[in-house]
């Protein structure tokens, strides 16, 4: 394989989930730069899909927003077809919603046993169901064309002790084990399956915010822990998620690989 192409995506058409703004949007252009064909925006919020989709066509690369809430597999299912049928077979499903979903993580960190269900229900059902309806509602067009990459960005919260964060590390441990099932059954099709495990990544404050933020205890605390002293930016999830999505990745399956400045190592 020449190393010049190795990481080219061939004019492939990828789809991207809560692409509309973070980790997902930088995704979605890092994709479109290492030639994607075409790059399906998805997002709950109709103005968010459709702001990153005009960055995609900015650097030249067809883009459509897709509004659909991941936790509605009737709803996702038929925009896909839709897009589907606009833009051809996706090759690339990039599982990137997550966290609280549409209404965002909540700000209140309590003890497990001082919640209920309903909170549990909400992490559960867009990190491990939204990803796994993504999948169930994709992988039938990739197992046809005998081609297909599954990245799923999960959390360091899955893999490293992490206070008060009990239902949201089940839910993304969920969704790191359901993909190294889907690993052993999509490969014999063509199919690659797997993760990126990530840490805390840079909140979108205003500057004076974030300067407050930087220097509170708390996260002078938190940054003590990362080898690489800083938080991570969205960018810095774009060079692995494309190296899975790219055909250098076709012999890695059912593996996550953390991107997290050094917060907690991998064996």
């Amino acid at each position: 394989m020449d190393s010049k192409t190795m990481f080219d995506l061939k004019k492939r058409t990828a789809l991207v989930t809560g692409a509309g703004q973070g980790v997902g949007r930088a995704i979605a252009l890092g994709l479109a730069r290492n030639g994607a064909g075409a790059v399906i925006v998805n997002d709950a919020i109709a103005e968010r899909a459709e702001a990153v989709a005009s960055e995609v066509r900015a650097l030249g690369v067809t883009a459509q927003a897709m509004v659909a809430d991941v936790t509605d597999l009737e709803n996702l299912s038929r925009s896909i077809q839709q897009t589907i049928a606009a833009l051809g077979p996706i090759s690339i499903l990039v599982n990137n919603a997550g966290n609280g979903g549409t209404g965002g993580y909540p700000p209140e960190l309590p003890l497990f046993w001082e919640t209920d269900p309903a909170r549990w229900r909400r992490f559960v059902d867009v990190n491990l169901f939204g990803v796994m309806n993504c999948c169930h509602a994709v992988l039938p067009g990739m197992v046809t064309q005998g081609y297909g990459r599954v990245v799923t960005i999960t959390s360091d919260a899955s893999r490293a002790i992490e206070p008060r964060q009990a239902d949201y590390a089940a839910a993304k441990a969920g969704a790191a084990g359901f993909m190294r099932g889907l690993a052993a059954d999509a490969a014999r099709f063509g199919v690659t399956a797997n993760c990126v495990a990530i840490a805390t990544i840079m909140p979108a404050l205003p500057p004076e915010q974030l300067d407050a933020f930087l220097a509170s205890d708390q996260s002078r605390r938190q940054l003590a822990r990362y080898p690489i002293r800083r938080y991570g930016q969205a960018e810095d999830i774009v060079g692995t998620t494309v190296l899975l999505c790219s055909d250098a990745a076709s012999w890695i399956t059912g593996q996550t690989y953390p991107v997290n400045g050094g917060y907690s190592p991998a064996l």
